[in-house]
């Protein structure tokens, strides 16, 4: 008997299903014939192939690639925390031109979430990442060159437009995983954000006090400059091909995954649903508010503002608390309003302040230890409500005033540890409930609403914070407790599910959950 497989594609109409491919979901996931892997029925899918190859050496490199740019991205986000307040002691700016200096990177990036989720659902992850890192390496190199205040806001704020597309290299990575190891790897990811972090504060430990500020900007577009020479090996995303027709340029990605996993490749054809190949549901973003995701967009929309609005604050607040705690603690202190408006009343971080904020910021890896360890047990939905419900938990104790560094160190490396947690389980949870026709574009919108919690939060870690440490953190144990229960109130339970391929699919996914 020979077995030959036939490269092309066959196309299947959903109202006249063949006899073959009916029953195809009832027999085993492939057959070992010698050295061959055999799918009955002579057909398959993306999800079977990337299912059948596994976890393996083109998987390792990829999280490499896209970790790179995760990294890339927290390194810009951790600078947030350490520029405004070299700004407002370099050019004696005020407290609320200090909470600018942030919101307007966050503008940028939610001006520019659903563009780039758009683009790359039309064109592709691979172009609109390699375009990102272009922009965000030459906008971010500018920064460091800026002559004034409206300059830096400017080009900051150009610099979060170009990171407006980074989540989209959780798209690609998603889109490539098996579904057995997608949360865990999803969740792993974040390891870069974590060390981009760590690694952007140990930078500034050592440029900050000699070479100031704008070194620290220079330099720390080293590694976008490095992820923008590797985008030309970033391999596309096949369910991007396959969703857009190009089945040729998806059989051959495949190819690559089995060379370079060591897998044979499947035998047949790669099967294609018409719904694939119509751009009737591809990259719109009012296809997000359809009756079967309606619910979820908005409540998936709250959950990433509240996320975000707590993760950045939380960033936020931890150079702030390191500087005003003892003296709002103490029951002598000065006037707030000098406190408050004095742009010339400025106090630079120390290396003991860096010290605590790199200890702060590795409260992320055991964050991420811990959301692997729950997410697949308890599912997604249960895992971020509880880490939510925890992380209030944590911004009571922050209320305590307390001049001990040891103590106030301890109760933000907990609470930084879980808000970090909660931000990949949504990040694992948002690419699984949306179709891969519109998983960019969704991904896209809730980054944007992400960016929106973002923009709000400096007026509450940078300025309101300097008037009253309860009020500030009750704000957001109160956004965390309403986030949770939105959690628990998304109408879909991803853990263990394939990616949906197609709208339709995903309003089937939704009903049979009811």
């Amino acid at each position: 008997m020979v077995l030959k497989r036939t490269k092309g594609y066959q196309d299947i109409d959903e109202n006249n299903e063949s006899p073959s491919t009916a029953n195809v979901d009832n027999l085993p996931q492939g057959i070992e014939m010698g050295s061959v892997s055999v799918v009955p029925d002579d057909t398959f899918t993306v999800t079977q192939a990337v299912n059948a190859l596994g976890f393996g050496w083109f998987q390792v490199k990829l999280s490499l690639w896209t970790g790179l740019c995760w990294m890339a991205d927290s390194m810009e986000m951790t600078i947030l925390s350490i520029l405004s307040p070299a700004l407002h002691c370099d050019w004696q700016i005020s407290r609320y031109q200090q909470a600018l200096t942030t919101t307007v990177v966050f503008l940028g990036m939610m001006l520019s979430s659903t563009f780039w989720g758009n683009l790359s659902d039309r064109y592709g992850r691979k172009h609109a990442l390699t375009l990102c890192a272009i922009l965000l390496f030459y906008y971010g190199l500018l920064s460091s060159i800026a002559p004034s205040f409206m300059w830096i806001l400017l080009l900051r704020g150009l610099v979060g437009f170009a990171i407006g597309c980074t989540p989209q290299s959780v798209t690609l990575y998603a889109e490539f995983l098996p579904t057995k190891q997608r949360a865990k790897c999803v969740v792993l990811l974040d390891c870069f954000w974590a060390l981009g972090a760590c690694f952007e504060v140990a930078l500034a430990l050592v440029v900050m006090p000699t070479l100031g500020w704008h070194w620290l900007l220079a330099l720390s577009t080293g590694p976008l400059l490095v992820f923008a020479l590797i985008c030309p090996w970033l391999p596309e995303s096949a369910r991007y091909h396959v969703a857009s027709g190009q089945t040729e340029k998806a059989l051959q990605t495949l190819e690559k995954i089995a060379k370079d996993n060591g897998k044979p490749m499947l035998l047949g054809r790669l099967v294609v649903d018409d719904s694939f190949t119509s751009s009737l549901h591809r990259g719109r973003f009012r296809d997000l508010l359809i009756p079967s995701l309606r619910k979820t967009s908005l409540l998936l929309w709250f959950i990433w503002m509240a996320c975000s609005f707590c993760y950045y604050g939380l960033v936020l607040m931890t150079t702030e608390l390191f500087e005003t705690s003892a003296i709002l603690c103490t029951a002598q202190t000065e006037p707030i309003q000098m406190i408050d408006t004095c742009a010339a009343e400025c106090k630079e971080l120390q290396s003991t302040d860096y010290m605590d904020l790199l200890w702060t910021t590795l409260a992320e890896f055991p964050g991420i230890f811990i959301t692997i360890a729950i997410i697949e047990k308890f599912g997604r939905k249960k895992t971020m409500a509880v880490q939510f419900v925890a992380y209030a938990v944590c911004c009571c104790f922050l209320i305590l005033c307390t001049e001990t560094r040891g103590v106030l160190t301890t109760m933000l490396f907990f609470a930084r540890g879980i808000i970090a947690g909660v931000f990949q389980a949504a990040y694992v949870y948002t690419p699984e409930v949306y179709p891969t026709s519109l998983r960019a574009v969704g991904v896209g919108s809730c980054s944007a609403m992400a960016r929106l919690g973002a923009m709000v939060t400096p007026y509450v870690a940078q300025v309101l914070l300097k008037t009253s440490i309860s009020f500030s953190t009750t704000i957001y144990a109160t956004a965390a407790i309403m986030a949770a229960v939105a959690c628990l109130l998304l109408p879909i339970e991803t853990r263990g599910k394939e990616l949906t391929e197609n709208v339709q699919q995903q309003a089937n996914s939704v009903s049979n959950t009811q």
